[in-house]
Parts: structure tokens; sequence; C-alpha cells
């Protein structure tokens, strides 16, 4: 299997909010192609209600079995990297679970666990690195269909039973 994987800094924005029960909720900002030298956590601005933090490492990997997702992102016209999170108690920081750039494993992560998710604009250098890694091991895959026979039952062994 063919793998290639790259470290990013994370982003994450701290969003006041009026609610009884919490004072503030955390969301995916943005990435840095490269993550700083810089202790997680650190405060970056602040501004009204929202305060930005480099929150970390994560590593984006690439597998060519799912270039095709990779494709389809880069495509969109505005492509994307799936950041997702899991909430601590106390207030803390979130912890981190996983980055991607594939939007089928991006989704899953909402049944992975995670409970923030969000999309960030994929950087320039990303995409690149990403279509590269597209170009090099992409593999067309042709879909067929199965046939039915003409009484509707799909050709090959039948079980036992009459199913």
């Amino acid at each position: 299997m063919t793998q290639d994987s790259r470290n990013i800094g994370v982003v994450m924005g701290r969003r006041r909010v009026d609610n009884p029960w919490i004072d503030h909720i955390w969301v995916p900002h943005a990435v840095l192609d490269q993550a700083p030298d810089v202790a997680a956590w650190t405060l970056i601005s602040e501004e009204g209600d929202l305060s930005l933090h480099y929150a970390g490492e994560a590593t984006v990997e690439l597998f060519a079995s799912e270039t095709a997702n990779y494709r389809d992102n880069l495509a969109s016209g505005d492509p994307r990297l799936w950041i997702a999170c899991r909430s601590r108690e106390g207030g803390a920081p979130p912890e981190f679970l996983r980055a991607t750039a594939d939007p089928t494993e991006g989704e899953a992560f909402f049944e992975g666990g995670a409970d923030i998710v969000g999309t960030v604009a994929m950087p320039v250098d990303i995409n690149a690195w990403i279509a590269a890694f597209v170009e090099a091991f992409h593999v067309e895959r042709v879909f067929h269909k199965r046939q039915r026979d003409g009484d509707g039952a799909r050709r090959g062994r039948r079980r036992e039973g009459g199913t």
C-alpha cells in the first residue's frame, strides 16, 4: 500500500457564546502548511468574542487507495481539510483526533466519537502536495454492474433453500 504523510499546524477558534450551559465553543479555524515551533494552545490573537489559538500539530496521511476522493476534493473548487477533535472536561482545550483530506473520512468523523468536526480551507502548498500524490498514484477503477438472469435472480451460485 502506497502512503505519504505530512505534519501541519492547526489553528482553533474559541468563541464565547450566550448559552446557559456553556460559555464557549471550539471550532477548527485554519491549518498551516507546516507546523511551527510553538507550544500547543498558544494564543495567537483575540478580537471580540473570538480568540485564535495555535492548537498543535496534526498529521495528514494520504493513501493510494483513496486518490479518487482526494481528486474530487481538489476538483470541488473549494478544497478542504477536515479536522476532528473531542471536547474535554472543565473547559480544557479539545483533544485532537484526526485531520484528513478525504471527504468520505471527514464525514465519518461525526460517527467516530468526535464532537468537534469542521472543515478549513486547504493551503496552496498542501493542495499541490495532494495533487502530485493523486497524479502519481491514481488508477481509474471501472465500475462493473452485476447482471441479472431473465427471472431477476443474480447470476452465480444460489444458496440452498431458494434464496
